[in-house]
């Protein structure tokens, strides 16, 4: 399988191709760290399969998939992506996508799911398939009006009471073990949901509801 990776995380990028490196099957035959260059190499090397990250400088990875597509018709698109987010999710299933996995997931199962993916399966992280049908359902009728925060997932909540306590996104990032590229990317979701242009904003919205 000729494998392309699109990552803008040089040190993840390189990482990630050692590992898919050493499985027999598997052949890395470049990489990317932006959509354009996607693009041009996808076309270049017309690869099996592309790895894609969602959040790339510039277009996104959804936004980039249908020029992609056009430039290697023959490869599948498989996400790989921090974000929890169901409409990225259905983003990318709509834009044609053969799965969404997340970047916590381990080398064994990464390897398996392109396997499958190959195979002509659609994949998705398990952590995710349970807001596949939120994804894709239909509007409901008109409800009374939930709270604001009834979007944000676990995740999201945690980094939300964080940014209430007006923590940065370093100190959320030790507190959560987790790293602080994923806390930004976190940050911007939070932020989009909440529908809110600041920190500050979303700090006095999460006071009020009790979260801080």
């Amino acid at each position: 399988m000729r494998i392309l990776v699109v990552d803008d995380h040089t040190l993840f990028r390189r990482g990630l191709m050692a590992l898919l490196a050493r499985e027999a099957d598997f052949e890395i035959v470049g990489d990317a760290g932006d959509a354009g260059e996607a693009q041009r190499r996808a076309q270049a090397l017309q690869p099996d399969l592309i790895l894609l990250d969602n959040h790339l400088p510039g277009v996104n990875g959804v936004d980039a998939l249908p020029a992609l597509r056009e430039a290697a018709p023959a490869a599948r698109v498989l996400m790989l992506t921090v974000s929890e987010d169901e409409q990225d999710l259905a983003a990318a299933l709509r834009a044609g996508a053969c799965g969404y996995l997340l970047k916590t997931m381990d080398g064994d199962a990464l390897a398996n799911a392109i396997r499958r993916a190959m195979r002509g399966e659609s994949v998705i992280a398990d952590e995710m398939s349970g807001k596949l049908l939120a994804a894709f359902r239909a509007p409901a009728a008109p409800a009374a009006p939930a709270s604001p925060l009834a979007s944000l997932s676990p995740r999201e909540l945690d980094i939300l009471r964080g940014i209430a306590r007006g923590e940065s996104n370093k100190q959320i990032a030790r507190a959560l073990g987790i790293a602080e590229t994923t806390v930004k990317i976190h940050v911007q979701h939070v932020l989009r949901k909440l529908d809110v242009a600041s920190r500050v904003q979303a700090a006095v919205l999460a006071s009020g509801h009790g979260l801080a």
